[in-house]
């Protein structure tokens, strides 16, 4: 940021608008209307920022001034929240303290603005170390003041709006962090538009080529789509005219990120993407008693008109989210033979809807706010005892927040018949934790509806269990493939570190009588050299696996200890370091790991000094970044890629800018078809693969059942081009109705 002394005319006039813009908004909602505290909070904050400017160039007030009018307007806050949005940035930007924000505004806006303060920088600071304590105090807020935490998304929310000032790798950095954190957070908080304003956001920024391609094909298709809502709902419009029912109807487009996101996981082409439309129906009860029953009314008059889809029906109305989300999903086949999904809500629901928790809880101006008794409630405790474990590796916690805030629900039944609500995927194990964790670590397996099922068997809605146990049972880490809550890892991994500090006594007991045997002495550099030597990280996992008997010492370790190997890890890393730091160690004070603002070069004669992501398979022409472990080494991996944006969000410093400079390497890609089985289409496939393109087929898997086949194809290319020249290929034979790259 930049300091002048003052604004020029027009930039005073601008922020005087916003600001009037914010009270005509507030004026029009039904919270006391209390202008004086906000005027006094915004002249405030104006005398706090004078001067200093964003990076886009703009005042700095117009920011906290855009994050007010979006809790007033999008959230539906009143004024103390208000305020707290307008003095968001005061004591993290100025000098002014938390106690001068209580002396003048009192102890409730200075709460909020201290929590907000504690967790400034966003969730992931720019030390990797804390982000996993700095996400802790996010939602230990929730317990204090749950405002706290609906304003931090507002700041996110504009962030992200005016992103394009930031440069390319803050870009990237901050729109996985909101992908990974924040939209889920919105959605678990019943924020939906937010949520997928926040998703196309950082879509339009992780991954701009994509998004341009699928905002010019809605583009394209809107007309049509305008054709068949109006065909669509014509008879529906009479049928509830004649019902006598006071609606609302419009239709709403699938956002950018969900079609994506669905071609990417079901291998479809934009044209095989079914439910781009859906129409919404927000209708006014005749009585709150009879809201849930004129929901089926509306739902049995669409019936009689359309076919509904018998597996699409989604009843959130008598079974709410956890976030309090209600209304009727069903999906229904139109007269031009297309699938259309309807959505039933009444005026309640949708204010819910929109407004998420805000229009649960009322609160009220100078004291806490009153809390529904909701399944939110659950959803707050289940995150308490994902705090309760002591030492979460940053990644695993950020993980299994995401798991547990992006989860759909389940309804299960205890043997008693007493319901639990369960994220959906859970299984039998998570299940058990959940009663009781006597019951998770003992457990052998359970009756589901009185027929046994193994401890991994995934539960279903309306499931009732019985769990099974035995004394003799003890956790393994295979557990964690298939435990999906955050109290039954968290558990998991609580007794797995318990035996793993046996192993680690007894591995360390093993090296010491090895070193002592061989006459040796092993310094930290060497003891790096060890754990690399068998794709280890820590002194501390080599131990366990000593420990564990799964590592024999013997003549490569005795080599590495007495100096008589060496490798290109030090050169290597030496490149990436500043001066200064060359001849210090990775984890010392003062080391810079590597320079992060600097570009990656990729050439032809440097790929055996990274390693390509095999969750992703990057090939030359990809959108790409780099991270870099705490040993120096370099993963590529592409930057839609899930796991990038794990990283992207834990540990955003360690990322790298990566550009492709390849001309003569080789790279594996898996292209997956569909189609119809017909004779002669497998030769084809070969003929346009070896022949024709030239390229080295290194695997094909052929499929056929019931007049289809699909199937995948490995091959090694060059580059991104080929890849596209191969599926262009691949379309034009006859009866080959989708050819996709496909993903790990």
């Amino acid at each position: 940021m930049s300091e002048d002394n003052l604004f020029s005319p027009d930039e005073e006039r601008l922020i005087d608008e916003a600001f009037q813009h914010l009270i005509d908004s507030y004026l029009q909602t039904k919270h006391r209307k209390k202008v004086e505290i906000i005027t006094k909070a915004f002249q405030f904050a104006r005398q706090a920022h004078k001067g200093v400017r964003r990076h886009s160039g703009e005042p700095y007030i117009m920011h906290p001034l855009a994050v007010a009018q979006i809790v007033c307007s999008e959230i539906g806050l009143g004024s103390t929240s208000i305020c707290s949005a307008l003095l968001h940035d005061v004591v993290e930007d100025t000098d002014y303290t938390t106690d001068d924000i209580k002396n003048v505004f009192g102890p409730k806006i200075a709460q909020i603005v201290d929590g907000l303060t504690k967790i400034a920088g966003g969730i992931f600071g720019d030390k990797a170390s804390a982000q996993a304590e700095n996400f802790k105090k996010l939602l230990l807020t929730m317990n204090d003041d749950i405002r706290v935490v609906l304003i931090k998304i507002a700041d996110r929310l504009h962030n992200m709006r005016t992103l394009e000032s930031m440069q390319p790798r803050k870009q990237y950095k901050i729109a996985g962090e909101t992908l990974y954190i924040y939209a889920p957070l919105a959605y678990r908080l019943g924020l939906n538009k937010i949520k997928s304003e926040l998703e196309d956001l950082s879509f339009k920024f992780e991954h701009p080529v994509e998004y341009k391609d699928i905002q010019e094909k809605l583009s394209f298709s809107r007309e049509e789509l305008n054709n068949i809502y109006e065909d669509f709902t014509r008879p529906i419009s009479e049928k509830l005219d004649d019902l006598g029912i006071t609606y609302n109807m419009f239709g709403r487009i699938k956002s950018p990120f969900s079609i994506w996101k669905k071609m990417n996981k079901n291998n479809l082409t934009f044209d095989e993407v079914y439910d781009i439309l859906a129409v919404r129906i927000i209708f006014d009860p005749s009585s709150p008693e009879k809201e849930q029953s004129e929901c089926f009314d509306i739902y049995l008059a669409l019936t009689k008109i359309y076919k509904s889809h018998p597996d699409r029906l989604r009843d959130w109305v008598t079974h709410p989210k956890a976030n309090g989300y209600q209304a009727l999903h069903v999906t229904l086949m139109s007269n031009t033979g297309q699938w259309v999904e309807v959505q039933i809500r009444s005026r309640r629901m949708d204010e819910i809807a929109e407004q998420g928790i805000a229009a649960h809880w009322k609160y009220k101006e100078g004291s806490s706010y009153e809390e529904d008794e909701t399944e939110l409630t659950h959803w707050l405790e289940t995150i308490k005892e994902i705090l309760e474990d002591p030492q979460p590796d940053s990644m695993d916690f950020l993980d299994t927040i995401k798991l547990n805030l992006y989860s759909s629900e389940i309804f299960i039944f205890t043997p008693k018949g007493e319901l639990r609500t369960m994220p959906q995927g859970s299984t039998v194990l998570d299940f058990a934790f959940t009663v009781h964790t006597y019951l998770g670590t003992n457990c052998i397996g359970a009756k589901v509806n009185h027929k046994l099922e193994a401890i991994n068997y995934e539960l279903k809605s309306g499931d009732q269990v019985e769990i099974l146990t035995s004394k003799s049972q003890k956790p393994t880490p295979e557990w964690l493939d298939f435990a999906t809550t955050a109290k039954a890892r968290g558990k998991i991994k609580q007794l797995l570190r318990k035996e793993e500090r046996a192993n680690q006594k007894f591995g360390e007991a093993i090296f010491h009588e090895f070193l002592e045997k061989e006459e040796l002495e092993a310094d930290s550099d060497k003891m790096e050299r060890i754990c690399a030597l068998h794709g280890l990280k820590t002194r501390e996992e080599l131990m366990i696996a000593l420990g564990q008997k799964k590592i024999i010492l013997g003549d490569a370790e005795r080599n590495i200890i007495k100096g008589e190997s060496d490798s290109w890890y030090k050169r290597f890393l030496s490149s990436f370091s500043s001066p200064k730091d060359k001849d210090k160690k990775p984890g010392e004070a003062g080391h810079s790991d590597v320079d992060v603002k600097r570009t990656l070069i990729i050439n032809d004669m440097d790929l055996h000094n990274y390693t390509f992501a095999p969750c992703c398979n990057p090939v030359p022409g990809d959108s790409v970044l780099g991270f870099v472990d705490e040993n120096g080494h370099i993963t590529i991996h592409k930057r839609k890629c899930e796991v990038a944006n794990k990283l992207k969000s834990a540990k955003g410093n360690r990322i790298l800018t990566v550009e492709w400079q390849i001309e003569n390497s080789l790279f594996p890609v898996t292209i997956y078809m569909k189609g119809l089985d017909s004779i002669g289409t497998l030769g084809k496939i070969t003929e346009i693969i070896s022949k024709k393109m030239n390229v080295n087929m290194n695997k094909l898997v052929i499929e056929s059942k019931e007049g289809l086949f699909e199937g995948t194809i490995s091959v090694m290319v060059h580059s991104l081009n080929d890849v596209d020249s191969i599926q262009k290929g691949l379309k034009q034979i006859k009866n080959i109705t989708t050819v996709v790259r496909k993903e790990e």
